[in-house]
């Protein structure tokens, strides 16, 4: 069920207004169940999620432990995706204007540039895989672009970069945002509907390779388990646990981006479900079995899978992998990392900025950030911040849902989320009460996170440390409960 009908012609001379940023109507929600469990699918298979259980294994549990780590974490992270999805689906909004309900009509700039930051990193690191992936295919035909020139200006003792590894870059690049700005939204539903299935299958094929390989899965996975206790379990699990969440506590906010090409609120609620909770696991589970079989196949532990084709003796199955690669990073790039950035520049100067020129802000930004560097440590960069920017994020989650849900009852006035001066202008475009929770939600996490970077040093087992391990819930319920009571006084007009 979608909202009531607006009057647009009261607010298409809002300077909040703009085509990209308008509520969908029910015409033209057109995505099914499929459409939204093919975008988690398509979203899930990466590099990032191939090796999610790297970590957990390294810190001790065995493989089970860590698959079912990564399952919880994707359960629980479910939860806050499907009722932040609900005013996508409702009033066909995007995440930005959804925020201006609980943030205010300029506040809102708060929540959804904070979220558009993380996913410039996230879009330079995976765009420069994809550029890997494509040198990878290059050097396969033509082994003399390995000795192309080196850029000294970008490269470092740690990272060479040449002239081939750029260019490589460079057409990755134009391809994410080529087909973006081209097609937008349907690009990405087509690119997830049909590579969908045939990432699926590659990934199947990957774990029968490795299995017929190595005669078994390897040593990996009947590794006992390495705690003495119970409390050193928890010890791993918890902030393990707080990191899966984190893993998609980017995506929980700016679900509404999505969701609202979704024709129904089940549509959207099973696609979540079924796409998000099995593709996950299923990826985990095969980065970790394969990376067991390579210890018996090569005689080391090889979890990046760029590394790992680049072992096989075909040249066709080098070039089928490495073409999956490129087909997984794009999936995952256009839908996780180009939509909600590209919204929140268009909020920001809605006259002026529409979503492909959003998406092209993006993909500069992704690029002075230098991602060759970033990514330098691909495992460490991401999981190292996980925690650290789902306290920053949880807290916004808190916010949406109290608002959404508890003070207005899912009612919004969708024509006044446009409007200058109209129910969601709070004081000068900010609500107050929204910027207060936000701050106090995070700075329980703060001393964690300090310690965590090394910029302070804390002892083990503190308060700060502790909390730090429930970072996402700890920001999430604080935002929550100090929202809820600054606020309680707000009656909504009937939408």
């Amino acid at each position: 069920m979608t909202g009531p009908a607006i009057d647009r012609s009261e607010i298409e001379s809002s300077p909040l207004y703009n085509d990209d940023l308008a509520p969908v109507s029910k015409e033209a929600q057109t995505w099914g169940q499929w459409d939204i469990a093919a975008l988690w699918v398509g979203m899930s298979v990466c590099i990032p999620t191939y090796m999610l259980a790297s970590s957990l294994i390294a810190a001790g549990m065995n493989w089970w432990q860590a698959i079912l780590t990564v399952f919880l974490g994707n359960l629980i992270v479910v939860v806050p995706m499907v009722l932040n999805a609900h005013a996508g689906t409702k009033y066909g909004i995007t995440f930005p204007v959804f925020a201006r309900a609980s943030f205010g009509v300029n506040g809102a700039n708060v929540a959804s540039i904070l979220r558009a930051i993380v996913a410039c990193g996230w879009f330079g690191i995976q765009t420069w895989i994809g550029g890997k992936a494509i040198y990878g295919i290059l050097a396969v035909f033509i082994p003399s672009v390995q000795d192309a020139l080196v850029l000294d200006f970008i490269s470092n003792e740690h990272v060479q970069v040449n002239v081939i590894q750029l260019a490589s870059f460079g057409a990755f690049w134009a391809l994410n945002v080529g087909l973006f700005v081209w097609r937008e939204m349907d690009s990405i539903k087509y690119v997830e509907k049909w590579g969908a299935p045939l990432l699926i299958g590659l990934g199947i094929a990957l774990l029968v390779w490795a299995y017929q390989q190595a005669d078994g899965f390897g040593p990996m996975l009947s590794k006992p388990d390495e705690f003495e206790t119970t409390a050193d379990f928890f010890k791993v699990f918890l902030p393990g646990l707080t990191a899966m969440v984190g893993f998609w506590a980017t995506l929980s906010l700016n679900i509404p981006d999505f969701t609202r090409m979704a024709r129904s609120q089940r549509d959207q609620v099973v696609g979540q479900i079924v796409g998000l909770n099995t593709t996950m696991p299923l990826y985990a589970f095969i980065g970790v079995a394969v990376t067991s079989a390579t210890v018996v196949i090569f005689g080391e532990q090889i979890w990046d899978p760029v590394v790992l084709i680049t072992r096989f003796d075909s040249t066709f199955v080098v070039v089928l992998s490495m073409f999956a690669l490129v087909l997984a990073t794009l999936t995952t790039n256009m839908a996780a990392n180009v939509v909600s950035p590209a919204a929140s520049f268009s909020n920001l100067a809605p006259r002026r900025i529409g979503l492909k020129t959003g998406c092209v802000i993006t993909g500069i930004i992704g690029v002075l950030m230098m991602p060759w560097k970033l990514a330098e440590d691909p495992s460490g960069y991401i999981y190292a911040w996980l925690i650290g920017y789902s306290a920053l994020l949880g807290p916004i989650g808190g916010i949406l849902i109290c608002d959404y849900f508890v003070i207005r009852k899912t009612k919004l006035l969708v024509e006044d989320l446009f409007l200058v001066d109209g129910a969601y202008t709070y004081h000068k475009g900010f609500n107050v009460a929204a910027l207060i929770a936000l701050v106090l939600a995070i700075l329980p996490n703060v001393p964690g996170f300090l310690n965590n970077v090394g910029a302070i040093e804390l002892t083990d087992g503190s308060i700060w440390t502790s909390l730090y391990h429930f970072a996402w819930f700890i920001g999430f319920g604080v935002a929550f409960v100090v929202y809820f009571i600054l606020m309680s006084g707000t009656r909504e007009r009937s939408a």
